[in-house]
């Protein structure tokens, strides 16, 4: 049946359709950025096009569909299944399906040059670990499955509202402000470059034993084994087996004065990675809090590479909405734009991610968070709240975005993901 609809001409219809068509249908329009309403019509159109039907489709268990279509399409669809002699439930299920056959999935992009995203900030405690992790799961969810995202006018209305002294309610994602869409399913490695070796454990690994290979041995020019032989699977069917961690070892707390008697010392975190880069198409390295040869290390390995595009790689940094993580940015940066100086290198800056961040704390928490969006360059590209399923995940040791998936701070870290792409 169908009724009129107030909204730009077009006619309410209502029929059935089976659940895995249905679902089908959601992705594939979401994967081309379409409306499932235009996906409907041009099926339909394209169906009563034909010469005949097309094969049958298995529509048992159907159950309610609406969309809207332009007047009288719907009509002269009933029309031509009468004259097929197939009911209108098959003859939308076909319909769908030709416009799903017609519209492939698209392929996963793929970036030319594997990229390297910095996390860093030399002060402690600012949750540097659980945005590396929190990042890499979003990029490496299936393409072919539907994921909440708060999506960027939800991350702007938080950031005005801060101006404000705003409570706690007024930051929380409105329904409106979350759009289901397709994960990006990127080959993703996390590097723990941390010897404390918080992100191993978070993800439930194990770290690397001290008598063994590690990444410090292979930066240090020492390598015992090939470093591929120690990277781990997260194994989780959320990331399809595209998300891979190489875990730290407690011999990284030497590696600063490893890293001092080797030559071009900068470079050491790149050679060790290097041959790593084929198998990926995104590296995240989890940074000590340190201010060392390491970080050096790190720093220009996110480098701007030849024939790579501005803001493809380089540095990501983790902030809290309070005074000390002002002054550990400052010595941050500080090195960095040194490094770039001293080895005329291209070193971007991705943007800043403030962390933990909960307006109730008060006018510290809002008037820092102003002063992180009021930088401007590197912008604010990510505000995770201080909420109860982070800890819980590290506490079981499960990825977040597969412990607590609809979360805010897992619908936040996807939009993270799609900032920084």
């Amino acid at each position: 049946m169908s009724s009129p609809a107030t909204s730009n001409d077009r006619e309410k219809v209502v029929s059935k359709l089976p659940g895995w068509l249905r679902q089908n249908l959601k992705v594939r329009a979401a994967q081309h950025g379409i409306e499932i309403q235009a996906a409907v019509e041009q099926g339909i159109r394209d169906w009563c096009n034909l010469a005949s039907a097309t094969d049958t489709v298995d529509t048992a268990g159907a159950d309610s569909f609406s969309t809207f279509l332009p007047p009288g399409q719907w009509e002269e669809f009933r029309q031509i299944a009468t004259d097929r002699r197939i009911s209108l439930i098959q003859g939308l299920a076909q319909s769908i399906q030709l416009w799903l056959d017609v519209n492939p999935a698209p392929d996963v992009e793929r970036p030319e040059i594997t990229r390297r995203i910095i996390v860093c900030n030399q002060k402690g405690g600012v949750g540097k670990t659980a945005i590396t992790a929190g990042l890499g799961e979003a990029l490496a969810e299936d393409a072919n499955t539907l994921h909440p995202v708060r999506v960027a006018k939800a991350l702007t209305k938080a950031l005005r509202a801060s101006d404000t002294q705003a409570d706690e309610a007024e930051l929380k994602d409105n329904p409106l402000d979350i759009e289901n869409l397709p994960g990006p399913g990127q080959n993703v490695l996390l590097v723990d470059f941390d010897p404390q070796c918080h992100l191993t454990n978070q993800l439930g690994a194990t770290p690397l034993p001290m008598n063994g290979d590690s990444l410090t041995n292979h930066m240090a020019g020492d390598p015992k084994g090939d470093l591929r032989d120690l990277i781990v699977s997260v194994d989780d069917e959320a990331f399809g087996g595209r998300l891979h961690l190489l875990p730290a070892c407690n011999d990284a707390f030497l590696l600063d004065v490893r890293l001092s008697a080797v030559r071009a010392r900068e470079a050491a975190l790149e050679r060790a990675l290097a041959p790593l880069e084929a198998d990926y198409d995104v590296i995240i390295v989890d940074c000590p809090p340190s201010l060392g040869l390491s970080m050096d290390a790190a720093a220009y390995y996110g480098r701007r590479r030849e024939s790579e595009k501005p803001g493809q790689s380089g540095a990501l940094i983790v902030v809290q909405a309070e005074d000390s993580s002002a002054d550990a940015y400052e010595l941050l940066t500080t090195q960095i734009d040194d490094l770039r100086g001293d080895l005329q290198v291209d070193i971007d800056y991705l943007g800043i991610v403030v962390n933990l961040y909960d307006s109730r704390r008060g006018y510290i928490a809002t008037s820092s968070l102003q002063g992180w969006v009021d930088i401007k360059d590197p912008r604010v590209v990510g505000l995770i709240g201080d909420l109860k399923e982070q800890k819980e995940a590290v506490r079981v040791k499960q990825p977040l975005l597969s412990y607590a998936p609809k979360s805010q701070q897992a619908v936040g870290m996807r939009a993270l993901a799609r900032e920084v792409m």
